[in-house]
């Protein structure tokens, strides 16, 4: 498909994809691969070593129909979740294509999830089966499941994938190698679920979004007009497919488009990076900020020989110093763009040139086609002025791209998202527009973290520190880092007084390492006599936010001074 017909205008687009991924008799897995040239390259899969593996559409058909088969072979069907617990690889791609091929619906797991987060997810979804690297099976075991928890049938990746203690389980192998009927790819239509997700926010348990294929659309779009995705780009998505960036950009949009990806099986590293950038001539990259500000930072110099054409960030507001450094650094400005879990991205610097403007310093750009992006007053369901701060939301009526109906068996949340009688999708964020139409972050109403574009609901982990036997209460808030962008820090009350406060801070944060993720531990950990509550005992997480910013204010100010 040709992604820069200039000859058929924005609206035509729109519609001619509403229509393709909402037809009522369209396959998953034609629309993701089969369609695709089979001789075409799907992903370049690069190692920490730089070795690299290429499966081209052709490849990933023929595995997929194998690992579906063998899906099919243990009882599973369309509709039914399946699970992936699993790092970037070949297999984790033929996993997914083999779960979309038969019409069920993948449920990512993040692999720096702890054993808790990742069981809540499963008995959520109800998942019947997991496709897990063998270095992760370890977290599978929980002590949440009781005699009435559904049996679950583990497939395990790996070369030692027979070498552990869960004896039912199946190696990936032999799975793709069940020798069974050829199953044909499902045709569910655009209404069917595909993802299963879960996000968070500050109350109450991490919520389940379910995806239909018709979301797609929203998907495929973004890839066209904001990231301005080209037949002959080599893209790379760095983001992790265990969250909504990395799985809707860095995979779905990957595959509806059959551009040329690359998938990297490291860790980040400055220098790798660059090496990755310049070895494998990527023309369009898209990351978090945090991937940016650690180059940025990075004693690494950019090497000669960059092809970069597009560069773009998301998951949290990108800092102008950024843009500073790449014009020189990477030879383009690196375009802001803003959404959620619950829409794919809403507002946008676009790429496209067909609805590309200026870049304004600190924004995040204009609605994206298909969206009518808008801001609220505070405290009323009406518009707000120019330049004052509000509710970002969004006008469903004039928002032809819109999918999301609520949270999984969660009406009251759900009903939290929407205002107007219907009319608006509440982002849960506050902002500004300015007489151009371009949207400025202001901050997050309901307290998401965002820390390296990962969003982290503090109520999960609140939950975990309060489960110390040392704590009594805490909260969580966000404070500004260079490099991520925010870092969580905490704040304890303890049940009795720790005569050594370093070491009760580093078993605290071992505790949210071990029994949340490796990664949403908290930074600092402060101990307080009590924590500042409204008279009906709520925490007020601002007040702390705001003591903890002038704390650092006036240290910047004294070390200034000295």
């Amino acid at each position: 498909m040709d992604l820069s017909a200039a000859d058929v205008s924005v609206a035509e687009r729109i519609s001619a994809l509403r229509a393709q991924y909402g037809d009522p008799t369209t396959s998953l897995a034609w629309l993701l691969c089969d369609r695709h040239d089979p001789a075409s390259v799907a992903y370049e899969i690069v190692n920490a070593e730089f070795e690299t593996e290429r499966v081209t559409y052709g490849d990933l058909k023929r595995d997929s129909e194998a690992f579906a088969a063998g899906l099919a072979a243990l009882g599973i069907g369309a509709g039914d979740r399946v699970a992936t617990l699993a790092g970037k690889s070949r297999e984790f791609l033929v996993a997914l294509m083999g779960i979309w091929r038969l019409g069920a619906v993948h449920v990512p797991l993040f692999t720096a999830f702890a054993t808790p987060a990742i069981a809540l997810r499963l008995l959520g979804s109800e998942a019947k089966a997991v496709v897990c690297d063998v270095s992760q099976l370890p977290k599978l075991r929980t002590e949440e499941q009781t005699p009435d928890t559904p049996a679950r049938q583990i497939i395990v990746i790996g070369e030692n994938a027979g070498d552990h203690d869960f004896p039912a389980a199946l190696g990936f192998e032999s799975v793709l190698d069940t020798e069974t009927a050829h199953v044909p790819a499902a045709i569910l239509g655009g209404d069917a679920p595909f993802i299963h997700i879960y996000t968070s926010g500050t109350t109450g348990r991490p919520k389940g979004v379910v995806v239909p294929i018709r979301a797609i659309a929203a998907f495929h779009a973004y890839a066209e007009f904001g990231i301005g995705l080209a037949q002959d780009d080599v893209y790379w998505c760095a983001a992790d497919p265990g969250w909504a960036y990395g799985l809707y950009f860095g995979i779905v949009a990957s595959l509806c488009t059959g551009v040329h990806s690359v998938l990297l099986k490291a860790g980040f590293d400055a220098g790798f990076t660059y090496r990755v950038l310049a070895g494998k001539q990527v023309t369009n990259f898209a990351a978090a900020p945090t991937v940016y500000r650690s180059l940025l930072c990075s004693p690494q110099r950019p090497p000669a020989g960059l092809a970069l054409r597009c560069a773009s960030s998301a998951g949290e507001p990108l800092t102008p110093d950024v843009n500073e450094w790449a014009i020189d650094a990477l030879g383009v400005q690196v375009f802001d763009h803003y959404g959620q879990t619950e829409a794919g991205m809403l507002v946008n610097n676009h790429h496209d040139k067909r609805v590309a403007g200026p870049v304004k310093a600190g924004s995040m750009g204009v609605a994206q086609p298909g969206w009518k992006a808008v801001v609220l007053q505070r405290d009323e369901d009406v518009l707000a002025t120019t330049g004052e701060v509000g509710r970002v939301a969004f006008d469903l009526q004039e928002s032809p791209l819109a999918w999301f109906a609520g949270y999984q068996g969660d009406p009251a949340k759900s009903a939290e998202r929407f205002a107007g009688g219907g009319k608006w999708y509440l982002s849960g964020d506050l902002g500004r527009v300015d007489d151009d139409g371009y949207f400025f972050f202001s901050s997050r109403e309901d307290d998401v973290i965002i820390m390296a574009g990962y969003r982290i609901g503090p109520f999960e982990v609140e939950s975990v520190i309060a489960a110390h036997s040392s704590v009594a209460e805490c909260a969580v808030i966000a404070v500004p880092d260079k490099i991520r962008g925010e870092v969580l820090e905490a704040y304890v009350v303890l049940r009795r007084l720790s005569a050594n406060s370093t070491e009760m801070e580093a078993d605290i944060q071992q505790w949210v390492k071990t029994r949340y993720a490796a990664h949403a531990y908290p930074r600092r950990v402060h101990f307080v006599d009590a924590l500042p509550k409204t008279p009906s005992g709520k925490v007020q997480r601002f007040v702390l936010r705001e003591a903890r910013k002038q704390a650092l204010s006036d240290t910047a100010a004294r070390s200034t001074v000295d």
